[in-house]
């Protein structure tokens, strides 16, 4: 039963909510525009209206997924000449607490389906979401090291990365490894620091962690 006149920001609501969650389970292909309806309680019509098709609405609902799946606050504004070690660290902060903040797991499977098998709503999740927070990363790197290849800044960007989405995409793996109460200890500003430490060391910025033992 279509739930009657609601208001048009809660059946956009609605449906983007109903949208994560179908096509995280099933995809867009295997997803009908009546299935979408029925989750959302809406009329069919309302897509049409909100989102003009179901192609839009999955755009949308990836879009949706991503502003669901962490914190994403804005970058602190740091003052002019900050040196770019404190840059990197404060960069490194920001993206360990957005990733690592409390998702819904509908929002975390979406994303990995579309990015692992991009579509249109992919490029518009890394030109809107994606593309600014890396150029900010790329930028604080050619500081740092400035004479290196561009080759091996896009490489060592890539490991910083990496390093924290480890702990949101494979925290899973990793308690089913090492049990859910030591992963449970690993807080964000203990992972934040620990990637900072990682990185400056292999940069040459700090001493290495292991305090120059072989």
């Amino acid at each position: 039963m279509v739930s009657p006149a609601l208001p048009p920001a809660e059946a956009k609501h609605r449906l983007l909510e109903a949208a994560e969650e179908i096509f995280a389970e099933k995809g867009f292909t295997a997803t009908t525009i009546r299935e979408l309806a029925e989750r959302a309680n809406v009329n069919i019509a309302a897509i049409n209206y909100h989102f003009g098709d179901k192609e839009r609405l999955y755009i949308e609902a990836v879009k949706y997924a991503h502003e669901c799946s962490g914190k994403h606050r804005p970058p602190p504004v740091l003052p002019p000449g900050t040196p770019p070690v404190e840059k990197l660290k404060h960069f490194i902060r920001e993206i360990t607490t957005n990733m690592t903040a409390p998702a819904r797991p509908s929002s975390l499977q979406l994303l990995m389906r579309e990015l692992s098998h991009p579509t249109a709503a992919a490029r518009e999740v890394v030109r809107d979401y994606i593309q600014p927070v890396a150029f900010t990363l790329r930028d604080i790197i050619h500081e740092l090291a400035p004479e290196l290849p561009e080759p091996r800044r896009l490489m060592i960007g890539f490991s910083i990365i990496g390093q924290v989405l480890y702990y949101r995409q494979n925290r899973p793996v990793s308690e089913l490894l090492f049990g859910k109460e030591h992963v449970d200890q690993l807080t964000t500003e203990q992972i934040a620091d620990h990637v900072t430490q990682f990185t400056l060391a292999a940069l040459g910025f700090a001493p290495p962690l292991l305090g120059g033992a072989s």
